[in-house]
């Protein structure tokens, strides 16, 4: 794992066929990447679902931050 004071790290991802880019810490895309495994989802995938379970939000965080506070939620979860 690397430092988790490490500044965020652009990423391309694939959402619907659309190219965007996210930018997380690399502790976040570790988690990230570690939730697709275990999901035995492709991690476009897996950001796909957390961007539709934002939009339906009341009031819908950026796309980063919504990938936050959906690994974190999953912490708590466990």
């Amino acid at each position: 794992m690397t430092s988790p004071y490490h500044p965020p790290v652009k990423r391309s991802v694939e959402i619907a066929g659309h190219k965007t880019s996210i930018s997380l810490e690399p502790l976040f895309w570790d988690m990230l990447r570690a939730a697709a495994d275990e999901e035995g989802l492709p991690l476009n995938a897996l950001v796909a679902r957390v961007d539709a379970e934002r939009i339906a939000g009341d009031t819908p965080p950026g796309l980063a931050g919504a990938i936050r506070l959906w690994l974190v939620a999953r912490l708590l979860e466990r």
